[in-house]
């Protein structure tokens, strides 16, 4: 219920840029996606069509798959179909991509394997109470060793003084006005408060996932951790802008809750959960044309049951086994000069998507900060920013250098712009400006469009850069000749 919310959120989100993200007026068309973005082993039916409708269509379908995964309703069918088209998008853009969309697609993966629809769930209200809650699998172990697989690799990602030795990390995260929130800004002028945070955070990655190995006490210990990350994600979300990223934590940890936790919830949620079954209509009972593995409608035979257990772990296992062998190979104090895992192998993590980099504010934290003007020219000479409404160009330090983004997926964008890697990426982006400016007739019409980033980086001890200009991208149109009488007859 909790991964099905927050993708609905995520599509929520992401709907409102349908054109600018996935359509071929956008920022990436499909020629670019696939000459600059794609490997040969992605799929994506996001990427059949560069039009925005189409975009909608699939928008529209994968809503109503997370519908039926909140609501349990035929619960491993809309896991493995939510999945697939969450893999689809993800692969359509990957310039817009965050760490928080690595976990939101393992939770789907490993919810495949997953008995998440046998309580809470519409498709429970037909069968028995299962005898015992808890449950062992090889998807158990998956899914607990997939979260400590994030905070693992997050610290040891974390591989700079900043985090290890000075304690600065968190100062120089505070610094940067693209992600700095009012809560981050407070804490900011207090240098030794900064430290101990930073090294709380960075050892509360490291330390906290070994408790839930511990065989002894676990609900005790799953209600630590739990607790522990609540805490720890909220402060993030506090401090930081960092998209919809601590939604997916708290989505995922929901997953260790221990039963008397739930136990103690339901009672609370039940006369809720009456008054909405009360004024819900009845979920159609729809059957698909053809059986499917993946909905048992009858009781399989013992040995049939056993055998696609034993199927289903060992491929969960082998899966899980590749995961860990990806991670230990992504971090670098752990892996050998030259790498652990041949180039060829990567191929299935792409095909899957199991692929996954936890390298938040690592190896240490960013430090060119700064914010963008989109500096038109009119004809007239007039010099508009199109990051501000069209509003005269200033090249002052805007009061709040995150409201200047319309979402996570922009800033990700705009980080994502600066790098010289990226530099592709930069005349689509100026292309699109231009063209969103002059659908709206009432606009002064531009001659010259450059994409200009103000350059501040991070000093320490509180010192201040002098912001420097530099122009990233520009575009020129030509311009418009009077067209004479004679021209026109």
């Amino acid at each position: 219920m909790a991964t099905a919310a927050v993708l609905l959120t995520d599509l929520a989100i992401r709907s409102t840029d349908l054109e600018a993200h996935y359509a071929n007026l956008g920022v990436l068309p499909l020629a670019a996606l696939h000459a600059f973005g794609w490997t040969p082993y992605q799929f994506s039916l996001h990427a059949a069509s560069g039009l925005w409708l189409v975009q909608a269509l699939l928008f529209v379908a994968a809503a109503g798959l997370a519908v039926a995964l909140l609501l349990g309703h035929h619960t491993r069918l809309a896991t493995v179909a939510s999945w697939v088209l969450l893999v689809s998008l993800q692969n359509r853009n990957p310039l817009i991509g965050q760490g928080g969309d690595d976990l939101l697609r393992m939770l789907l993966f490993w919810g495949m394997f997953l008995p998440w629809g046998r309580v809470w769930a519409w498709d429970a209200r037909s069968r028995p109470a299962p005898v015992r809650l808890q449950y062992f699998s090889a998807a158990t172990v998956a899914y607990v060793v997939q979260l400590a697989l994030l905070y693992w690799c997050t610290a040891l990602l974390k591989n700079g003084p900043e985090w290890t030795q000075h304690g600065t990390a968190l100062y120089y995260a505070f610094s940067l006005d693209q992600v700095v929130l009012p809560v981050g800004k407070l804490l900011y002028p207090y240098p030794e408060l900064l430290r101990v945070l930073t090294f709380g955070a960075y050892y509360t990655e490291l330390l906290l996932p070994f408790a839930l190995f511990i065989p002894v006490g676990v609900a005790w210990w799953r209600l630590l951790v739990v607790g522990v990350l609540v805490a720890f994600h909220l402060t993030i979300s506090l401090t930081l802008f960092v998209g919809i990223f601590f939604l997916v934590n708290f989505a995922s940890i929901t997953g260790l809750l221990p039963p008397r936790a739930l136990d103690w919830l339901t009672p609370r949620l039940a006369p809720l959960i009456a008054r909405v079954r009360s004024g819900w209509p009845s979920l159609p009972g729809w059957q698909l044309p053809w059986r499917l593995r993946l909905e048992r409608r009858a009781a399989p035979a013992p040995h049939s049951r056993a055998l696609a257990r034993t199927v289903r772990d060992t491929f969960v296992a082998g899966v899980l086994a590749y995961v860990c062998w990806w991670n230990l190979d992504d971090v670098a104090v752990l892996r050998p000069a030259g790498g652990l895992m041949p180039e060829p192998l990567r191929g299935f993590g792409y095909l899957l998507r199991v692929d996954q980099h936890w390298g938040m504010f690592a190896p240490t934290v960013f430090k060119d900060d700064g914010w963008y003007i989109l500096e038109g020219t009119a004809a007239n000479g007039r010099r508009l920013d199109l990051n501000r409404a069209g509003a005269p160009v200033r090249y002052a330090k805007p009061a709040s250098v995150v409201a200047l983004f319309k979402n996570d997926r922009w800033r990700k964008y705009s980080e994502n712009y600066l790098f010289v890697s990226n530099a592709w990426m930069r005349p689509y982006y100026c292309n699109y400006l231009l063209r969103i400016w002059h659908t709206n007739p009432a606009r002064p019409a531009l001659q010259h469009l450059a994409v200009v980033y103000m350059k501040e980086v991070s000093l320490p001890d509180y010192k201040l850069a002098t912001p420097v200009r530099e122009v990233l991208c520009e575009c020129a149109l030509p311009a418009k000749t009077p067209v004479s009488s004679k021209n026109k007859d």
